[in-house]
């Protein structure tokens, strides 16, 4: 049995419909709006010539920073309790200070301490050389000044002052043996690096050693003014000032000896030589300031002119004349020689640290 054949497909396919919309709506075209004419403005140019400034995220990120910080800061000044902590605080120091004045006015006098330290550059220098080169100076009088201190009736009254450092060589001054004392400590402390025999313990050893001299220095100057009956007008900052320009020749003892005998020191004869110099001329230095302050001139007193009166003077001028040159010449060679001797005061702190 046969089938019959399928009919052949039409030629043409048939139409495909799309769908259509209905309503149809119109979209707006928009468009920017035109720029405004701006005249053309160069990029600045910073320092480094460079025309491009940092990135504006930078810019942004540091404004941002910024304007959180002075929030903060705005924020914390105007909190109550931060107002009350300042004041607390301000209270609190003034409160300190005015008490440190006090105290501190007991023992020694804030306006007299500033005397000794209104100095200059020239006034430095020049009592430097003075310290070393004592040999040709004059006068050696401590120059005063007249000032008004009030009536007295139809009388007006003056005091006599002294001149402060600046404007007088020979007053005494504290900036110098301070400045001295501090780089006489360093000094020591370099030479025995450089001699490898440094430890931390020679900065405390050298610095006692030194505080314990001219502390002990003071009480001789002061139990000598007390046995000889000395009265004049010097105070004890003059005499730890005098007591203080020793380091100057220590130091220079130390450093002309280290630089010319290559790192031996003061234990040769070079370092002997320079020594005596330095001490000779510190000696003659306070040999001749210290005369006015020890042997103050009674020769204008009346009371004191003729008879049992002239002769006890003159027997207490000798004995204050041998006590100056005792401590001018004697007890300042044996300070200024334990002084000098900071090899010695390193090779005991090396044996005890080593033992």
């Amino acid at each position: 049995m046969q089938r019959s054949p399928f009919p052949p497909p039409n030629a043409k396919s048939p139409e495909l419909f799309h769908p259509r919309p209905q309503h149809i709506s119109q979209v707006p075209h928009l468009r920017s709006p035109p720029l405004p004419n701006q005249p053309q403005q160069q990029p600045p140019v910073n320092s480094y010539g460079n025309p491009y400034g940092s990135p504006p995220m930078q810019q942004g990120q540091g404004g941002m920073e910024n304007a959180y910080g002075q929030q903060y800061v705005n924020g914390f000044m105007n909190d109550p309790n931060a107002q009350m902590g300042l004041q607390i605080g301000k209270s609190a120091m003034m409160t300190g200070a005015h008490y440190m004045e006090q105290n501190l006015n007991r023992y020694v006098s804030v306006s007299a301490l500033k005397h000794y330290f209104n100095v200059s550059n020239s006034y430095v220098v020049r009592k430097l050389l003075l310290v070393l080169l004592p040999w040709r100076h004059r006068p050696w009088t401590r120059q005063q000044t007249r000032l008004h201190a009030g009536h007295d009736g139809s009388s007006p009254q003056y005091s006599n002052m002294y001149l402060p450092p600046r404007d007088d060589l020979n007053s005494p001054d504290m900036y110098i043996p301070i400045m001295s004392l501090i780089t006489y400590i360093l000094l020591s402390t370099v030479l025995a690096g450089i001699r490898g025999t440094f430890r931390p313990e020679i900065l405390g050893s050298i610095t006692t050693t030194s505080i314990v001299v001219i502390v002990f220095e003071l009480l001789i100057l002061r139990t000598a003014i007390y046995l000889l009956n000395i009265t004049n007008e010097s105070s004890l900052l003059d005499l730890a000032a005098y007591a203080g320009y020793k380091f100057v020749g220590v130091i220079v003892t130390l450093f002309l000896s280290e630089v010319f005998t290559g790192g031996r020191g003061t234990n040769n004869w070079i370092g002997w030589a320079i020594f005596l110099y330095t001490w000779n001329a510190n000696s003659f230095f306070l040999l001749r300031s210290l005369k006015y302050v020890l042997l103050p001139d009674s020769s204008n007193d009346p009371a004191l002119r003729g008879g049992a009166n002239y002769t006890m003077a003159r027997s207490q001028r000798n004995a204050r004349t041998y006590s100056l040159f005792a401590y001018a010449y004697i007890f300042q060679l044996i300070c200024m020689w334990a002084l000098s001797r900071e090899d010695g005061v390193a090779a005991s702190v090396l044996g005890r640290a080593n033992a």
